[in-house]
């Protein structure tokens, strides 16, 4: 029974740490756009976001709102911690922090690589913890940082090491150079990077980059995970922030190929009401239950859900069915509305309803007449006698959209 309560105090300090410090990844302090990036995945566990049903209970301890994510350093990557953070791939701290300009080191930065690919369930299963590593520092891994020895097993698997790679180095800060590249191992571009050797780079400190690594960098710049500085530096050697390495996470995880795993997409068919989402997408009409501090964002800007408008096609990231992010990635297109008034030119029938109306007007400067063909809504309404519906009848059509609502006869 001693051994036996040992084992589960070891299990309960291991998944703490895994959360909170292990969740810490690579930023960039300095960097603007894609100079910045960080990363921390893990997908979430719906298992058909098709019909995910509205959900009530909704506390799942997953943190959103962090309070250290202020100042214009930082709060560019808001919504990439926010999508990650969502997803349980890159989190915070237990006191609501999120540290966005700690560096990451590189069992950090490695643990979010191994999340981002979507097997932290596979690096955290008691074969992976059990694994005997091979690296010069295992027995530090193993008495430092126990939690992490299946996430260094799993990236060994997956040729996120380089072969010549004795050690791991945890502690270690991960530089830009070292993290663009894990990022381009766990995307599994590694192939193409090998091909790209011998691209020029346009940073002026290109020359900083060893040969051997320029096709990682080339892949990643193509791919849109990172760039370069506003001075066309790269500089490999600066150490990452968790803010860099969750913009560089959550580009890289965009581009997995599960991305849309744990996503809701589609069109929205009515505001939020009582924090429910109605989406529809081919047909199938799906309600996701909003957390009540869910992030939402149009653009660049962060906006309430209340904001949300019918029209709008959003991506909603959830987690045991539970909307935690939302992206506008379509805005609704104003409805516009409209009135004509002409000659009634012709009429398509079907079924006893009119689906189609022509009508000529006047141009200014020229002796003929110019036709516009017009859908009808299915419930149009008539001011006047149909029955003078005919060629050369005066009309005026109103609508929206370029649908007519309202034929009225003059």
């Amino acid at each position: 029974m001693k051994g036996l309560f040992k084992k589960t105090v070891v299990t309960a300090l291991t998944l703490s740490l895994v959360v909170g410090g292990a969740t810490s990844a690579f930023a960039d302090s300095k960097g603007r756009g894609k100079g910045h990036d960080k990363v921390d995945k893990k997908p979430p566990v719906v298992s058909n976001v098709k019909n995910v049903p509205v959900y009530n209970n909704i506390h799942h301890n997953i943190i959103i709102n962090f309070y250290d994510v202020k100042g214009g350093d930082v709060e560019w990557a808001l919504r990439h911690i926010a999508s990650l953070a969502g997803k349980r791939v890159f989190e915070g701290y237990p006191d609501g922090s999120f540290k966005p300009r700690n560096t990451v080191s590189r069992i950090e930065a490695i643990t979010a690589a191994v999340r981002v690919m979507g097997l932290r369930d596979q690096a955290e299963s008691q074969e992976e913890m059990s694994t005997e590593l091979n690296f010069k520092d295992a027995d530090k891994i193993k008495r430092e940082y126990p939690w992490a020895v299946g996430y260094v097993a799993v990236a060994v698997e997956n040729d996120l090491f380089a072969e010549n790679e004795t050690s791991v180095q945890p502690e270690k800060p991960a530089d830009r150079l070292w993290a663009t590249t894990l990022l381009v191992k766990a995307l599994k571009l590694d192939a193409e990077a090998r091909a790209k050797m011998n691209t020029k780079l346009p940073f002026k400190d290109a020359h900083k980059i060893p040969a051997g690594s320029v096709g990682y960098v080339a892949v990643a710049v193509e791919k849109g995970l990172i760039d370069g500085f506003e001075d066309n530096t790269f500089r490999p050697d600066v150490p990452v922030t968790r803010a860099q390495l969750a913009a560089l996470l959550d580009r890289a995880n965009n581009q997995m190929p599960d991305a849309e795993k744990d996503t809701v997409t589609g069109v929205v068919t009515a505001p939020v009401t009582n924090n429910v989402l109605t989406i529809s997408k081919d047909g199938v009409t799906t309600s996701v239950y909003l957390d009540p501090n869910a992030f939402v964002f149009k653009g660049n800007e962060r906006i309430s859900p209340a904001a949300i408008q019918a029209g709008d096609t959003v991506k909603v990231r959830v987690y045991n069915n539970v909307g935690y992010f939302v992206e506008i990635i379509k805005p609704a297109v104003p409805s516009t509305n409209f009135t004509v008034t002409g000659k009634l030119f012709s009429i398509e029938w079907n079924q006893g309803k009119i689906t189609k109306i022509g009508v000529t007007t006047s141009v200014y400067g020229s002796t003929t007449p110019q036709l516009s063909v017009y859908n009808v809504a299915p419930d149009y309404t008539i001011i006047g006698n149909a029955a003078l519906l005919v060629k050369d009848q005066n009309v005026q059509l109103s609508g929206r959209d370029g649908v007519v609502t309202t034929i009225e006869i003059k």
